[in-house]
């Protein structure tokens, strides 16, 4: 992160106008100016300026109950930086008072190597004897339900693939000379949602790229840079620059929290090879994009999807148009409008975890508009929203399944025939 005052500058242009309020989800929960992005912009300049003490129980409370989706950035007409503020006035607060147990233990078990790995072994075993009814609102029967819900479907991949799971695009479909990319594989997206990597391998394939894997990756940062581990995020950023290399070769992203603050290395570090690094970091909807004319079609299938798209990718990296095109290449696919789409689901991180009264509070208002929308499908890209997602479906009776954007398309291109 750049020197000076380490992020709070990103504050400075807040005038107060209010554009922010209507577009918080934690306001429109309470009605409480504390729990707007304005007034957290005030509360985070009194810490700065030492009128508020790191210890301060209001100034924590309210800070911890933001859910960092950064929706108030697009609607500001001044340019506020508040995600770069509100990550350095928590790692302020961080140092002085150190992590909760159970934020240390969420993000050693979630990230740390050799550890994480044992995590999600047990996390993949135990879900696979789950009933999706398990889920509840509780503590414990909402993240069994977030759980279950990164199952993917190996029972429809199977069917429709003839029992190969790992197919590739047939000769005629296949480009010759391919583009290359990199995948990111992170740590909850490989370790639960390593159907959706292969799935984004695939159609990629598709649409004209190689993907090469890349060894000595590790977790991209973002749960520890969203607690306030700052130190710790940029280790982990020094190390995936090392490994992906100085090359030009484009870096796939699947996860949307993971390529926010890829693509903000430049930000976390301070230094110029982090803003390279973040110029390569695409989410793989850029990439499918192509050149503005989408993803090569595929076969129709006849869904209902209501398309959610996740905070840091509508929000943080401004990606809004690309995975339309995705779905749009996709015959028959209806996509149901759903009041309030682009509203946070949640989910942020860890906060469904620390928060949860808050968090389902956020999630309850949304479901609700998917209940009177009545989708098949609710698609998004990022395991966190999924997770959520899913688990609020579930513990609310709303019979729809949670599925990535690029997952819809792995279907398609296997109706159309285009794998082997």
């Amino acid at each position: 992160m750049t020197e000076g005052r380490l992020g709070f500058e990103g504050l400075d242009a807040c005038v107060h106008c209010g554009f922010c309020l209507q577009a918080c989800p934690t306001f429109l929960a309470t009605g409480d100016e504390s729990d707007s992005p304005r007034g957290r912009i005030e509360l985070m300049r009194a810490l700065e300026r030492g009128d508020l003490a790191v210890t301060d129980p209001a100034l924590i409370y309210h800070l911890d109950r933001c859910l960092g989706c950064r929706a108030c950035e697009p609607v500001c007409p001044s340019g506020v930086q508040y995600g770069h503020g509100l990550e350095a006035a928590r790692a302020r607060i961080t140092a002085a008072r150190g992590t909760t147990l159970l934020t240390r233990a969420a993000v050693w078990a979630l990230t740390t190597p050799g550890v994480s790995g044992v995590v999600y072994w047990f996390a993949r075993r135990l879900r696979s004897v789950l009933p999706r009814g398990i889920a509840g609102w509780g503590r414990i029967r909402f993240a069994l339900g977030m759980l279950v819900a990164t199952k993917g479907d190996r029972g429809r991949d199977e069917a429709v693939n003839g029992g190969r799971r790992r197919a590739t695009p047939t000769a005629s479909h296949r480009p010759v000379p391919p583009r290359t990319a990199q995948l990111f594989r992170g740590c909850v997206q490989e370790g639960l949602f390593s159907h959706v990597h292969e799935a984004t391998k695939r159609t990629l394939s598709v649409n004209g790229y190689e993907t090469r894997e890349v060894p000595g990756q590790r977790c991209c940062g973002a749960l520890h840079a969203h607690a306030g581990l700052l130190d710790e995020a940029r280790v982990l950023a020094r190390a995936n620059i090392q490994a992906f290399g100085d090359g030009d070769e484009p870096i796939v992203v699947n996860s949307a929290g993971c390529g926010a603050l890829m693509k903000e290395y430049g930000h976390l570090l301070g230094e110029e090879r982090g803003t390279r690094f973040g110029t390569r970091v695409r989410d793989v909807t850029e990439l499918l994009a192509g050149d503005g004319k989408g993803p090569v079609a595929g076969a129709p299938l006849d869904l209902h999807v209501a398309y959610d798209p996740p905070c840091h990718l509508l929000h943080a990296q401004r990606i809004g148009a690309e995975p339309l095109k995705l779905f749009a290449a996709i015959p028959l696919l209806q996509l149901v409008p759903v009041q309030g789409a682009a509203e946070c689901c949640g989910s942020a991180g860890l906060f469904t975890l620390l928060e949860p009264e808050m968090s389902r509070a956020v999630l309850e208002t949304k479901l609700e508009h998917l209940r009177h929308a009545a989708p098949q499908i609710v698609a998004s890209g990022n395991p966190g929203c999924l997770m959520q997602l899913g688990a609020g479906l579930a513990a609310a009776g709303i019979h729809a399944a949670v599925r990535h954007p690029v997952e819809l398309l792995d279907d398609s291109y296997r109706v159309a025939g285009r794998y082997e």
